[in-house]
């Protein structure tokens, strides 16, 4: 009877240690808290924050003790493999765009087309076309002077200029690689880099013209006049308009990686549906439209068009490539951490459990329904913590640990999009846009938020909208994503 009574050997002496189960909602709370206590509470770098916030779903998750940490920094440099490079020459093309004069080319190029009369038709195309490479932020400090320059002269329409600018460009700069947000959602969910800049394109033009005529309306109802900037001289020119590139020359670095990844997406979307495409145009094509290939012919283009047109010395030239790598540095550096906090929750299983509320229901609801929370979260983050990039990176992140397999009823590059436009959503004065906008304007807070925050919510709105249209309509098979 004893010997009944008696435990196994393994189990009485086995040297395993069980380790507490935790439930995936649990850790994927505490991730989260980390990140939004640490920016708003602490006014922690939002590097610190998604870095720590991996670190803690880490601890959380299922694995060995010794490599729990380990595994984050291998994340973190998967994550800064995808994207570092990328970002890198990103940032230099825009700082050359500017340096060259090929960005004021490109808006000289619109006010000639639409004339001043329509000059605001004229402020969204360069927002929309200049955000796609240059970050949002240089973009309205290059053109704000235009748009107060157009004011000066007609006399109306001071909050309508301003708005187009911020129309255009942050649509592009939330939807469109290679700008820092659109490339991390990218690498976090799968998302082929040349579908999403062709689908983003077609989402963010006609949310752009949705901003365009928020812009009408709340310049109608705000009735501010020009505001001069104290202490500028506002009819100062960098550079010479007889200075400046040719146009042709002036949208190379926008074209060339936008024609060589797009491509590279086309010929392989058709030889996946069995259209036959030659085997060395095919092995052109995938080098040709690999992201860093891409972005380093059009680093190595607009650092020539910087050369021909303002001849700089070679110490000039090499100080401007290197502030522009420091100016990516601390994008590189928060996308890596935002991807390892991604590789974590997915460690930590928490894809699992949300995914299981979307299985119900039939697979086109079940999409909708999908774009619709992530859309929802990505603005609670952006509410929460003030940047865009980051909340797309938290979002992303979240909804990548669900994707491996095919586990949701919708295709990534919707998914990307439904993010992007719900980081625009609930923008104020955390954010940063808010004050660029703000000061740049000289406009109140009060004013700020009746204009910029209505604004971006429209854009974000209209993209969500047009993504669930564009999912309904070609609802593309969901795409397996390696983690």
């Amino acid at each position: 009877m004893a010997g009944a009574l008696r435990l196994p050997f393994s189990l009485c002496h086995s040297p395993r240690v069980v380790e507490p189960i935790i439930s995936p909602w649990l850790i994927l709370a505490a991730g989260v808290a980390t990140i939004v206590g640490l920016i708003i509470v602490v006014k922690a770098n939002a590097f610190l924050a998604l870095l720590a916030a991996a670190l803690v779903v880490s601890v959380l998750a299922p694995g060995e003790a010794g490599d729990k940490a380990a595994r984050v920094a291998t994340a973190f440099g998967t994550a800064a493999g995808s994207i570092g490079i990328v970002i890198a020459l990103a940032s230099m093309v825009g700082r050359s765009m500017t340096e060259s004069g090929a960005a004021d080319r490109i808006v000289s190029a619109f006010l000639r087309a639409f004339g001043e009369r329509r000059g605001d038709v004229a402020l969204v195309g360069s927002g929309y076309a200049l955000s796609i490479p240059i970050f949002f932020d240089t973009v309205f400090y290059l053109l704000v002077p235009l748009a107060r320059s157009m004011t000066r002269r007609t006399g109306r329409h001071y909050v309508r200029n301003l708005l187009a600018i911020a129309a255009g460009a942050c649509a592009t700069h939330t939807m469109v690689p290679p700008t820092p947000g659109p490339l991390a959602v990218a690498a976090n969910l799968g998302v082929d880099l040349g579908l999403l800049m062709l689908v983003g394109i077609l989402v963010a033009g006609p949310a752009s013209a949705v901003g365009l005529l928020v812009a009408t309306w709340r310049d109608r109802a705000l009735r501010i006049e020009y505001r001069p900037m104290p202490g500028v001289d506002e009819e100062a020119s960098a550079i010479a308009d007889g200075q400046l590139p040719p146009l042709g020359l002036s949208l190379v670095p926008i074209l060339l990686p936008v024609l060589l990844i797009g491509g590279h997406s086309i010929l392989s979307t058709a030889a996946s549906r069995g259209v036959a495409v030659p085997p060395a145009l095919a092995s052109a094509a995938a080098l040709a439209g690999n992201a860093n290939f891409a972005l380093l012919v059009a680093a190595v283009a607009a650092l020539a068009l910087v050369q021909f047109t303002r001849r700089p010395t070679r110490e000039r030239l090499a100080s401007m490539v290197e502030e522009s790598l420091m100016s990516a540095g601390i994008i590189i550096l928060i996308t890596a951490a935002g991807g390892a906090f991604g590789a974590m929750l997915r460690a930590a299983n928490v894809g699992a459990g949300v995914e299981t509320l979307f299985r119900p229901g039939a697979a086109g609801a079940s999409g909708v329904a999908v774009l619709l929370l992530a859309a929802l979260m990505s603005s609670v983050f952006k509410v929460a913590q003030g940047s865009s990039t980051v909340a797309m990176l938290t979002t992303s992140a979240l909804f990548g640990a669900m994707l491996p397999g095919g586990g949701l009823a919708v295709h990534p590059v919707y998914l990307a999009l439904a993010i992007s436009g719900g980081s625009l959503v609930g923008t104020w004065m955390n954010d940063s846009g808010f004050w660029i906008f703000a000061k740049m304007g000289n406009l109140t807070e009060a004013e700020t938020l009746g204009s910029w925050t209505i604004l971006s919510a429209s854009v974000g709105l209209t993209g969500i909208v047009l993504t669930c249209v564009l999912a309904w309509l070609f609802p593309m098979a969901p795409v397996p994503v390696t983690p």
